[in-house]
């Protein structure tokens, strides 16, 4: 005997391919479907409506198919409260918990519909009742924020989930919402509607990118950079230290890697050894950057490094002149490493995790590790534009479920110097005091 569940898709549910990918998931997971109701929007700006009653042979697939149009913004017709089990033990979570999505999410309790802050992927939502706002607390992943609601409802990653947290399983009661993409979009962010290319003109494209972080900057926004050493190796590093003098990055997330040869070619002027104007290979080049991580050591780190004058330019010099703070994220093959590199993996993570929840725009450059670090913790709302010669970096980016994500396929010593031109030629953004 067949079973039966009724879902509901709202918004640009025809140009965002929501509506398509629905009908995929049911055909393809052995159920069938009637469209009980449509009313599609007829005009670019009007939302459209559809109800689609779903059928399977098992409830078994009928809740695994209801599952994976949930995860395509499909929500039940009649939802149920959310379902709440407590955590048996720490960094252990109930059986069927539901992992998180990187898209907004609200659950449902006691009849009401709850925002799920700092939404990211792979996590699990607690709920919290309470009868006054919680005070500060030494952070352990991610922690709800203060606010006038008696029941809060917020992710955690499973190394931060304690023994009792009431933790969300299952399906019911919980709504997805995916970014939408409706026809015609305005602005300087119209053409961020995902996708790779190296099709796409190169400097059209970047003028978009300037326009987009010029917007971004207006509207007070967060301009987060993920940065890998070969932006250094390639002779961009001159160009993004200007974008950080003139206030378009507001954080920096890096690894070891690339703090280290910022500051050998601040030192030495090389960069791995190779100067990075004529390409000659420097006499004993391959020690500079272990003589730079030493110099920085004996300074007592980065910071002391610029107040000390042993560092006048670069990057992070840009960043301790103007206040940007920036993560340095240690991994097992760094030399050194720089004493403000975190070492220890899990710290490093929240430290990351706390960047990505504050930006609105992330450029991500030419680091594939980073990125898929970075990208694992942001919101689908983040608009995302990741960059590198290597395409399988930007395809790897978005299957991994960076979906929003813009790929260019270009050289990053091409892409940055131009990037700088677009935005410095109309003069800097105001910094605040």
């Amino acid at each position: 005997m067949s079973v039966s569940r009724v879902v509901e898709l709202e918004g640009h549910i025809i140009d965002s391919g929501m509506m398509q990918a629905a009908f995929g998931i049911i055909m393809d997971r052995g159920g069938s479907f009637d469209v009980e109701e449509f009313d599609i929007g007829r005009r670019k700006d009007k939302e459209s409506y559809a109800r689609l009653l779903v059928t399977a042979d098992t409830e078994e697939d009928l809740q695994r198919i209801v599952h994976d149009l949930h995860q395509q913004g499909a929500n039940p017709a009649d939802p149920a409260d959310a379902t709440l089990e407590p955590a048996p033990e720490d960094r252990v979570v109930p059986h069927g918990f539901y992992s998180t999505t990187n898209h907004p999410t609200q659950i449902r309790y006691e009849g009401e519909w709850v925002d799920v802050e700092d939404v990211e992927m792979d996590c699990a939502v607690v709920v919290e009742e309470r009868e006054s706002p919680r005070g500060s607390e030494e952070s352990s992943g991610n922690e709800p924020r203060d606010g006038d609601s008696n029941v809060r409802a917020y992710t955690k990653v499973l190394n931060a989930v304690e023994e009792g947290d009431r933790i969300v399983t299952g399906d019911a009661g919980i709504r997805v919402q995916p970014p939408e993409r409706p026809r015609d979009q305005e602005g300087a962010f119209g053409f961020m509607q995902g996708g790779v290319s190296s099709e796409r003109p190169s400097e059209s494209t970047i003028q978009q990118i300037a326009e987009a972080i010029e917007e971004t900057k207006a509207e007070g926004g967060n301009v987060l950079v993920v940065a890998g050493p070969a932006l250094i190796h390639s002779g961009a590093r001159e160009d993004l230290a200007r974008l950080v003098e003139n206030g378009y990055v507001d954080s920096l997330s890096i690894g070891n890697g690339f703090a280290v040869h910022d500051i050998e070619r601040d030192l030495y002027g090389t960069s791995l050894g190779v100067n990075t104007e004529t390409l000659d290979h420097a006499r004993h080049g391959h020690k500079h950057h272990i003589y730079a991580i030493s110099e920085v050591i004996r300074a007592g780190g980065i910071e002391e490094a610029v107040e000390d004058g042993l560092i006048d330019s670069g990057v992070m010099y840009q960043c301790v002149e103007n206040d940007v703070p920036y993560v340095i994220a240690g991994s097992i093959r760094d030399d050194g490493p720089l004493p403000d590199t975190i070492t220890d993996a899990i710290e490093a993570q929240n430290a990351i995790r706390e960047q990505a929840h504050e930006a609105d725009m992330v450029l991500m450059l030419s680091t594939l590790l980073h990125s898929v670090a970075v990208g694992n913790c942001l919101p689908s709302t983040a608009r995302v534009v990741c960059v590198d010669i290597n395409p399988a970096t930007v395809t790897q980016l978005l299957d991994r479920g960076s979906a929003q994500a813009v790929g260019m396929v270009t050289d990053i010593g091409t892409f940055v110097p131009i990037l700088a031109e677009n935005l410095l030629e109309e003069g800097a953004v105001e910094l605040d005091d």
